[in-house]
């Protein structure tokens, strides 16, 4: 999926999140962050949502389930992934998981640690550089072994 087929799919489902959370086309629009002009034409289809609408949409409603069974679970892994396309990231230098952090796994240098205030994971290496991160333990583990 690229940008433009996941902002396609966003406006495409944009009055649907909507009415799931009971939310008027005023208080969407002050929402996401666009006129309510443009609300309306995005929900008639004439105006699609642009890219930084989209993935505010997307962060702001990720627990709706229509966003979910529309894009397959965790939207902001999704997001990310099409972000990072083809752009190789270099993550900088965490403190290496001294404060909020305990170590769940070490392998080859690589650390998995889990926050213990989110309870989410990440995976460090050896320079206490991020590499990956979810809140399930099993895809972590699933990126580890495949490095």
């Amino acid at each position: 999926m690229n940008r433009n087929e996941f902002t396609e799919g966003i406006t495409h489902i944009l009055k649907l999140v909507r009415t799931e959370y009971g939310l008027t086309q005023d208080e969407m629009a002050v929402i996401i962050g666009i006129s309510k002009k443009s609300l309306v034409e995005s929900e008639k289809g004439r105006r699609p949502l642009g890219w930084t609408e989209s993935v505010a949409l997307a962060n702001i409603f990720s627990d709706s389930s229509v966003l979910q069974s529309n894009f397959g679970g965790d939207i902001n892994e999704l997001i990310t992934a099409i972000a990072f396309d083809n752009i190789e990231v270099d993550y900088p230098k965490t403190m290496g998981g001294k404060i909020w952090w305990k170590v769940v796994k070490e392998d080859r240098g690589y650390r998995i640690q889990q926050n213990i205030v989110s309870n989410h994971y990440r995976l460090l290496d050896a320079d206490n550089r991020r590499l990956f991160f979810s809140f399930h333990l099993k895809e972590v583990e699933e990126y580890l072994n495949n490095i």
